[in-house]
């Protein structure tokens, strides 16, 4: 599998780029503000061809360019249907006063194709089979995307979002986050991973499932305690 991935112009936000080999199909994963042009590099460099645009979750740091991205390219745009309503108006997932972050306004069209995504299904998309978990406490439709390795001994690839980043979760104060579905989608879906799975996540620096279940406290946390042996 051949992975580029890169930080948006605002927020630090990872946009990832995510083939089979150079030269093939792709999807791109998250296409933050002011992507535009590093994107066009990349694609152009691996000599790439974009299938669909997978969104992690619907906040505009990850969701800004699919509108101009998907409408260039005549592809789909993937979301949990629990942040649908974020791509028709972005400024509910940052409630009242969100739009003093672009200076008052905001002009938005959401993407002419939108597919929505299922919990436990599986993508196959530019040449790889992609498993989708929802994963809420971020927002109601966060989701965490999975790629197996080439071969059963290579890891698997976790595109984590806002979900789990290297010693830390993501925010839950906002519209839509919940601390304590974070908390069951981190116990549920984030710690049966293996330790070598390679965890790409929104923001920040790659890390490995192994080093987050070590240092993360917030992992240390949601740890499910085992039932007790005898009781009542």
């Amino acid at each position: 599998m051949f992975v580029v991935g890169f930080p948006a112009a605002a927020f630090g936000t990872n946009c990832f780029v995510v083939a089979p080999a150079p030269g093939e199909e792709c999807v791109i994963v998250d296409p933050g503000i002011g992507i535009d042009a590093e994107l066009d590099a990349v694609l152009r460099e691996h000599r790439l061809r974009p299938v669909a645009v997978l969104l992690t979750h619907g906040h505009i740091d990850h969701t800004f360019s699919v509108t101009p991205v998907c409408g260039a390219r005549g592809i789909p745009a993937y979301i949990h249907p629990d942040d649908r309503e974020l791509l028709a108006d972005p400024e509910k997932g940052f409630g009242i006063g969100a739009t003093e972050m672009f200076g008052g306004r905001l002009s938005w069209t959401e993407p002419d194709d939108v597919a929505l995504l299922a919990d436990g299904g599986t993508l196959g998309l530019a040449g790889l089979e992609i498993s989708v978990d929802h994963a809420p406490g971020h927002t109601r439709g966060s989701v965490l995307f999975r790629l197996p390795g080439e071969a059963d001994t290579d890891p698997v690839t976790l595109l984590s979002g806002d979900v789990l980043f290297a010693g830390s979760i993501g925010r839950t104060d906002l519209p839509g986050g919940d601390y304590q579905a974070m908390l069951r989608s981190l116990a549920t879906k984030v710690l049966p991973l293996a330790d070598d799975t390679v965890v790409l996540p929104g923001h920040g620096p790659t890390t490995t499932i192994g080093r987050e279940r070590a240092a993360n406290p917030f992992l240390q946390e949601a740890k499910p305690h085992p039932a007790p042996a005898r009781g009542l």
